[in-house]
C-alpha cells in the first residue's frame, strides 16, 4: 500500500511536539514569488503600526524569533496586541519555554495548549489576565494540574478541555474551577467519568454568569443538579450516557434561560425530546443529531407539531432548520451561515450572534465524532447534508470550528484506516461542492492549526484519483510542498501526508518534484530524525513513491535521500518508517541501467547492513519490503558480492525458510532476493550450502504467480552447479519443477523450471553424484532414482518446448526456411518477459554445449533457449549475441542447423539464432 489515509495517533505518542525557539530559525516563503525590486525598501522607515499589522500574519514561532533580529524589531515583537492570543499546540512547552515567553504574555487573553507537559508549564506565563484556555490530549491531566491553572487565573471566562477524554479529571477538580473562577462564562469538559451534584451545585453558586456549558461523552451526571444552574443559556450533554431522561427533561424544562440544548449521539428518545419542545418556555433550538433511540421512533420522524421550536435529527434538513432561526425567509437555507456572518458585520445582534456560535461549535462537534466512530447508516446523510455542513462551518469565524469541520472532512470519508480506503461517494461530494479550493485556502492561513487540519484532509481526499487531480489542478501541490517545508511538525507531518497520496499518481510526480516537493520531503527526514514517526513515515514514503519515477528518483539521490533513507533503515525503529524508507531504497535501485542510484544505494555506509538486518524486524511488511531492496540491488555486480559478504546469503535463506505462511508479496521477495544473489555461482553454492534448496521448492508450489516465478529463477540458478543440482532431486524438487514446467499459468515460470531441469540432466550431476559416491543406478539418500527422475523431467521438457511449436509452420519452415517462415516460428515460439534475462557466458556456454548433448530433448531445449536470450528486441539480446560471436558459437550453431542426427526444431531454431546473430552484428557496426 503506497500510502495511509490518516492515522490515529498511539497514545504514547499524543505528548510529543517540538520547541518553539527564541532564536530565529531559517523558513522558506512557499508560495508566493516576490516581484523584482528596483528600489531599496527602507523596512525600518515603515510606521510602527503598519509592521506590527504585518507581523500579526506571522505564526508564534516568528513572532518569537523576532526579537533575534535588530534592535527595533526587538521592541516591536514585545508588543502586547502580538501576543493576546497564543497556540502551542504544536511546539514543546516546558517551564523554561514559559519563563522565557513570560514577559510578552502580561496582557495574554487566549491560549490553546496541548497534552499534560504544557498543562503544568501553564502557570509559568505569569498570564493573570488570562480569559480564555482550551487543551485537547489532556487524557493525562488530573485535578492538581487543572486546579492549579484555575487558581492562578481567577480571571478566566472560558475553560474548555476536549475533544478526547479527561480520564483523570474528577468532580474535585470541577469544584475547584467554581470557587477560582467566579467570571466563568462557558465551561465544557470532555469524557468526565462522574460529574456529581455537589460540582454542579457549586458552579450555581459561585459562577453566576455561566451561561454555556458542556458535558460532553461523560459517564454520568447529577440530572437535577444541572436544573438548578439558572444561568446557563446553552447546555450540551452530547454523547453522555447513562442519563435518566425522564429526570433531566422534568428539570431542565424549567431553565429560565436555557435557549440551546443539545443531546446529540445520547439515547434521548422521543417522550423526552416532545416534553423539551413543548415545556420549556425559552428554548429555541435542540440538537438530537445521531439519536438512534429517536431515530428508530418513525412515527415521531414524520411530525411535525413543535411551531416555535427548532429540532436538528438527522432526519431533519439542518440548514432549514437553522434558516428558520432568521426572520428573512428569502434566503438559501445552504446560505444561511454565510448570510449570518455578513449580516452580524451590520447588526451587532449579540444574541442572535451567540445562538449561531453555540449552533456552529456543537454541530461541528457531532459531526467529527460520528466521522469518527463511522456508523453504519448514515451515507444518504453524509451526501446530502454532512459533507456541506462541514464545509460551510470550515468558513466559521471560529478557529477551533474551522480545524474540527477539517478534520471530520479528513475523517469521514475513510473507510478503513489501516488500508487507505475513502468512500469515493463522499470525497467527490466534497470536491463538487467546491471544497477543495476552499481546504487550499484554509491551507495557506498563517494559523498553523488551521494548515495541519486542512493539509490532512486534503491529503485523505487525495486518495481519490479525481480529488488528486483536482488538488493538483487548484494548485494544490505547490501549496503541499510549501506546508512541507514549515517548522511546525505537525503541519510538515499533514503536508507529506499529501504529497504521499499524490504522488501516487503517475501524473503528480514530476510536478511534486518541480515545486520542490522531493527536496522538502528530504530535509524533513535530517529536521526530525528522531522521535517524531509520523513525519518521517509519510516523508519516505512519499520519496518511495517518487522514486518509483526514473527522472524523480534521480532528484531524490541529488537531495541527498540516498543517505537520508539509509539514515531511517539504520536507526528508525517504527515499523511504518522502516517500511517505507525500506520501499523507497527498492524503488531507487530499481532502475537498473538507467541511472546509478543502484550502485549509490549499495554504496552508502551501513545500506546493505541496514537492509540485512530489517529482513530480521518482527513486521512482515519491514521484511518483504528490504527483501525487495536487496533483490533490486543485487543486480548489480558490486552490490551482489557486498550483500553477500555482509552476511546476506544466511539472512537470505533464513528469511525464506520462514516465510511459508507469509504472504505473497514477502514470498515472492525472498525467492527473488535469492535469485538476484545466485547469479554469482560462489553465491549459488553458498545458498545451497545454507539450506536455500527446500525453502525454494516450497515457494515453488506456491499457487501465486509471482511467487513460483521468482522461486523458479531461483532455482534455475542454483541447478547451474551440479551439487546443488543433486540437493534439488534429493529434496523432491523434481516433481515440482515437472509441475510448474507444465501447468503454471506464467511462460516465464514454466520456462525457467524447464532450463532448471535442462541443466540438472546434461551429464554433469550425474559425474558429481559418482565423485561423492553416489551411482546413478542406486536409490540417493531420499529414496530417489536419478534415472527415474531424468526420465520424468526430460519428457516434460519435451511437452514444454512442444507447446511453443505449430507443427504446420515447422513442416513449412523445414522445407523451406524463407525469412518469412522463420519470422512465423519466431512468433509462435517467443515468450516476451525472456527478453528481461540476463545470462553470463558461462550459462551461454553450457547451452550451446548443450546442443551436442546425446539427448535431442536437450539439443531442442537448448536452441530454444538460445533463440529466446537472442531475439531482437529483448533487453539483453545484444548482450548475448556478444557473448556468443566472441565465443566463436555461430561455428556450432551452423553445425546443429546442418546435423543429421539433430531433432527438426532444434535445426530450426538454430537457423534462427544464426539470423539473429547476424542482426545484432549488423546493428553494432551501425
Amino acid at each position: 500500500m503506497s500510502r495511509r489515509v490518516r492515522r490515529k495517533l498511539e497514545e504514547n505518542g499524543k505528548d510529543k511536539v517540538d520547541s518553539l525557539p527564541t532564536s530565529p530559525e531559517t523558513s522558506d516563503v512557499d508560495d508566493l514569488v516576490a516581484p523584482e525590486i528596483h528600489d531599496f525598501v527602507d523596512w525600518t522607515s515603515l510606521p510602527y503600526d503598519t509592521v506590527l499589522q504585518l507581523f500579526t500574519c506571522l505564526n508564534y514561532r516568528d513572532r518569537a524569533s523576532l526579537a533575534s533580529t535588530c534592535k527595533t524589531w526587538r521592541g516591536l515583537a514585545a508588543s502586547s496586541c502580538l501576543w493576546t492570543s497564543l497556540d502551542l499546540r504544536a511546539h514543546k512547552f516546558d517551564a523554561s519555554m514559559a519563563a522565557s515567553l513570560a514577559s510578552r504574555c502580561i496582557h495574554l487573553h487566549s491560549l490553546r495548549f496541548r497534552g499534560v507537559e504544557s498543562a503544568d508549564s501553564i502557570i509559568h506565563l505569569r498570564a493573570r489576565n488570562l480569559r480564555e484556555v482550551s487543551g485537547d490530549y489532556c487524557r493525562k491531566i488530573t485535578d492538581a494540574t487543572l486546579s492549579m491553572i484555575v487558581a492562578r487565573h481567577e480571571a478566566l471566562e472560558s475553560l474548555q478541555l476536549g475533544p478526547d477524554f479527561c480520564e483523570k479529571i474528577t468532580s474535585d477538580a470541577i469544584k475547584a474551577v467554581a470557587f477560582c473562577c467566579p467570571k466563568l462564562k462557558k465551561l465544557r469538559l470532555s469524557g468526565i467519568r462522574d460529574v456529581t451534584s455537589e460540582a454542579i451545585e457549586a458552579l450555581a453558586k459561585y459562577c453566576p454568569q455561566l451561561s454555556d456549558l458542556g458535558f460532553l461523552d461523560c459517564l454520568n451526571i447529577d440530572e437535577d443538579a444541572l436544573g438548578k444552574v439558572v444561568s446557563v443559556r446553552y447546555l450540551s450533554v452530547a454523547g453522555t450516557s447513562n442519563i435518566k431522561w425522564s429526570v433531566a427533561s422534568s428539570k431542565w424544562d424549567k431553565l429560565p434561560k436555557l435557549t440551546g440544548l443539545d443531546v446529540s449521539r445520547t439515547d434521548i428518545g422521543p417522550t423526552a425530546v416532545s416534553r423539551f419542545l413543548t415545556s420549556s418556555q425559552s428554548l429555541k433550538v435542540l440538537c438530537a443529531l445521531n439519536c438512534h433511540v429517536l431515530e428508530e421512533d418513525k412515527s415521531f420522524v414524520s411530525s411535525n407539531r413543535f411551531k416555535g421550536k427548532i429540532l436538528l435529527a438527522l432526519f431533519t434538513n439542518v440548514f432549514d432548520g437553522v434558516a428558520s432561526i432568521f426572520a428573512d425567509n428569502t434566503k438559501k437555507p445552504k446560505d444561511i451561515f454565510s448570510y449570518w456572518r455578513d449580516l452580524m458585520i451590520k447588526t451587532k445582534d449579540k444574541a442572535l450572534d451567540d445562538i449561531m456560535r453555540w449552533i456552529e461549535w456543537i454541530i461541528s462537534h457531532t459531526l467529527l465524532r460520528t466521522a469518527e466512530s463511522n456508523p453504519q447508516g448514515l451515507d444518504e446523510f453524509w451526501l446530502n447534508q454532512g459533507a456541506a455542513l462541514l464545509l460551510t462551518l470550515m468558513q466559521s469565524s471560529q478557529e477551533d470550528v474551522q480545524e474540527r469541520s477539517a478534520t471530520g472532512l479528513a475523517t469521514f470519508v475513510v473507510i478503513d484506516d489501516e488500508n487507505a480506503s475513502i468512500d469515493c461517494g463522499r470525497a467527490e461530494a466534497v470536491m463538487k461542492d467546491g471544497g477543495i479550493r476552499l481546504l487550499l485556502e484554509l491551507a495557506k492561513s498563517w494559523r498553523e492549526g488551521l494548515q495541519s487540519e486542512a493539509a490532512k484532509a486534503i491529503a485523505n481526499l487525495s486518495v481519490n484519483a479525481n480529488v488528486a487531480k483536482s488538488v493538483a489542478e487548484e494548485g494544490g501541490i505547490r501549496i503541499l510542498a510549501g506546508l512541507a517545508k514549515s517548522m511546525n511538525r505537525l503541519v510538515a507531518e499533514e503536508a507529506a501526508g499529501g504529497l504521499w497520496n499524490l504522488s501516487v499518481g503517475e501524473e503528480h510526480k514530476n510536478a511534486i518534484a518541480q515545486a520542490g516537493g522531493v527536496k522538502a520531503l528530504v530535509d524533513l527526514i535530517f529536521r526530525w530524525p528522531n522521535g517524531c514517526d509520523g513525519v518521517l513515515e509519510r516523508a519516505a514514503g512519499a520519496l518511495a513513491n517518487l522514486a518509483a519515477d526514473d527522472k524523480c528518483s534521480m532528484e531524490v539521490a541529488t537531495a541527498g535521500g540516498v543517505h537520508a533513507l539509509v539514515m531511517l533503515a539504520r536507526n528508525c525503529k517504527y515499523e511504518g518508517v522502516q517500511e517505507q524508507a525500506a520501499r523507497a531504497l527498492a524503488n531507487l535501485a530499481a532502475h537498473g541501467d538507467s541511472n546509478n542510484n543502484n550502485a549509490a544505494v549499495g554504496q552508502e555506509a551501513g545500506a546493505l547492513e541496514a537492509l540485512l538486518q530489517l529482513t530480521q524486524a518482527p513486521h512482515e511488511g519491514v521484511r518483504q519490503e528490504a527483501a525487495g531492496a536487496l533483490w533490486n540491488l543485487s543486480f548489480d555486480d558490486k552490490n551482489r558480492e557486498s550483500i553477500a559478504a555482509a552476511g546476506g546469503v544466511e539472512a537470505l535463506v533464513t528469511l525464506a525458510q520462514s516465510c511459508s505462511n507469509a504472504s505473497t508479496g514477502l514470498q515472492e521477495r525472498a525467492a527473488g532476493a535469492l535469485w538476484g544473489l545466485s547469479v554469482s555461482e560462489a553465491n549459488s553454492i553458498a545458498i545451497g550450502r545454507e539450506g536455500g534448496v527446500p525453502p525454494l521448492i516450497a515457494l515453488a508450489r506456491s499457487e501465486a504467480e509471482d511467487v513460483h516465478e521468482t522461486a523458479a529463477g531461483a532455482l534455475w540458478n542454483l541447478a547451474f552447479n551440479p551439487g546443488n543440482a543433486l540437493r534439488i532431486v534429493e529434496e523432491g524438487g523434481v516433481p515440482t519443477l515437472v509441475h510448474l514446467c507444465l501447468s503454471s499459468v506464467s511462460k516465464m515460470a514454466r520456462f525457467m523450471a524447464a532450463l532448471a531441469l535442462a541443466y540438472m540432466f546434461d551429464g554433469r550431476m550425474d559425474e558429481y553424484a559418482l565423485m561423492i559416491g553416489t551411482s546413478s543406478s542406486e536409490s540417493t539418500s531420499k529414496s530417489i532414482s536419478l534415472d527415474g527422475a531424468r526420465r520424468m523431467a526430460l519428457k516434460h521438457v519435451e511437452a514444454f518446448v512442444i507447446t511453443f511449436m505449430d507443427p504446420q509452420i515447422f513442416v513449412a519452415a523445414a522445407v523451406s526456411s524463407t525469412p518469412t517462415m522463420l519470422a512465423q516460428v519466431t512468433e509462435r515460439a517467443r515468450i516476451q518477459e525472456a527478453g528481461h534475462l540476463r545470462c553470463s557466458g558461462a550459462e551461454i556456454g553450457r547451452f550451446v554445449t548443450m546442443l551436442r548433448n546425446p539427448s535431442s530433448i536437450l539439443k531442442a531445449c537448448a536452441a530454444f533457449a538460445l533463440l529466446q536470450f537472442t531475439i531482437p528486441g529483448g533487453r539483453h539480446a545484444m548482450h548475448h549475441a556478444s557473448l556468443m560471436q566472441n565465443g566463436g558459437e555461430a561455428r556450432v550453431l551452423r553445425s546443429a542447423a546442418a546435423a543429421a542426427n539433430m531433432p527438426r526444431e532444434a535445426k530450426i531454431f538454430a537457423k534462427i539464432i544464426l539470423r539473429n546473430l547476424e542482426h545484432h552484428q549488423a546493428e553494432s557496426s551501425i
